[in-house]
């Protein structure tokens, strides 16, 4: 196997990734201070995540024939301009249908510039793509892990929540001036990128991921969106110290990813990807059945380490299995997690308002045990394909 090297294109590609990361991380935090602002009820405030996911799922649904339309580079610059634009318009919107407008587009634009990041880091890093998009979710989990301090510090100064927006603009600004030069990967199948381009489906072994980043997804946003809830009102933490636990999961959440980018060069990125979903069997029962504070946030805490891997070993797996279809697969992995982010989450609370949120929580439970069987059935087809293109007469 090659060594893995990180040039300038990688360092772009990683700094964008923690741009588009740190605005999506943002907008959960600035919620609270713009609903109050607009007084909006706690469902207008939700359906700003939905228009987020759905404007991913619209750049998953799209990116792949917008780039044979256009080129890489479009999309790449293109999308987090738009992104930066209209976040500033988000902090002009002083009705509903505005600042949920904006987040839509933003989001969708902004998706495109994500997908580009994933299919040009994948194609650049080859077979050593696991180790690239794992080292970019590092930075991507510090970055959105940021974003909660920006807006309290903003709020310690005339900005206010608008901050968050200003410096996430400001930085894809700076990354534009200093890099713009820099050339991206146009792929090892260039014709793949031409609008007359014929469609070639996708292996079922990526489907089989593509269900696997879901699954892992929805797990996720479960996870981020409602365990400060659980806390607070099952394991009995004061609603601050609730919400400032959350911030061991995403620290978790860097500490697992850089773990994983460690063992993406020693370890089967397949492998790695069951050592993940091990070590949140492990974590969860001690997050959801414990009744002492301290053990819920340490299985908090394990969560985060085993579902840092999930996505980013996922998408390497996924992406693998079509390698010169980088741009349709990674197309289509941001419409699987837009799709995740938009049920996962409102599927609990709206479980939770029935049943509880101790006992809605087990819808986690179900999404392990199918992320079990899907990630070995998955597994099973990728090696299945490889043997396949191993003994296949060449032409």
């Amino acid at each position: 196997m090659t060594p893995f090297k990180r040039d300038h294109f990688t360092w772009l590609a990683y700094s964008m990734l923690g741009y588009y990361s740190y605005v999506q991380g943002g907008l959960g935090p600035l919620m609270p201070f713009l609903g109050t602002e607009l007084d909006l009820n706690y469902t207008e405030r939700a359906l700003h995540l939905s228009a987020f996911a759905l404007g991913m799922m619209l750049a998953g649904l799209s990116a792949d024939r917008l780039v044979r339309r256009w080129n890489r580079r479009v999309l790449f610059w293109g999308g987090g301009a738009g992104m930066a634009v209209f976040a500033g318009l988000l902090t002009l919107g002083q009705h509903l249908v505005v600042t949920i407008g904006c987040t839509f587009i933003m989001a969708y634009l902004g998706s495109l510039m994500l997908v580009m990041i994933q299919a040009t880091l994948s194609d650049r890093h080859g077979e050593r793509r696991a180790t690239a998009l794992t080292e970019a979710n590092i930075l991507a989990s510090m970055t959105a892990g940021l974003a909660p301090l920006v807006v309290g510090f903003g709020q310690t100064i005339s900005t206010g929540w608008r901050l968050i927006l200003y410096v996430g603009a400001t930085a894809w600004g700076i990354g534009y001036l200093l890099a713009a030069r820099v050339p991206l990967p146009e792929g090892k199948h260039p014709e793949i990128h031409r609008a007359s381009a014929p469609h070639q489906p996708l292996p079922r072994a990526f489907w089989a991921y593509w269900l696997v980043v879901f699954l892992s997804v929805s797990i996720e946003w479960c996870m981020i969106f409602w365990a400060a809830d659980f806390l607070e009102k099952v394991a009995g933490l004061e609603r601050n110290l609730a919400a400032t636990s959350l911030s061991l999961f995403f620290a978790a959440n860097v500490i697992g990813r850089a773990a994983g980018s460690y063992l993406t060069r020693r370890v089967d990125t397949g492998k790695l990807l069951v050592i993940a979903v091990i070590i949140v069997l492990v974590g969860f029962p001690i997050f959801w059945l414990t009744r002492a504070p301290l053990l819920n946030v340490m299985g908090l805490m394990l969560c985060g380490l085993g579902i840092a891997n999930l996505f980013p070993l996922t998408l390497s797996a996924a992406t693998g299995t079509a390698p010169e279809q980088a741009n349709t697969a990674s197309a289509r992995v941001s419409l699987g997690a837009g799709l995740a982010i938009l049920i996962a989450p409102q599927v609990l609370g709206s479980l939770a308002d029935l049943i509880g949120i101790q006992v809605a929580y087990g819808i986690v439970v179900l999404l392990l045990g199918a992320i079990i069987g899907v990630t070995a059935y998955a597994n099973r087809l990728a090696v299945r394909r490889r043997h396949v293109e191993a003994t296949a007469p060449l032409a």
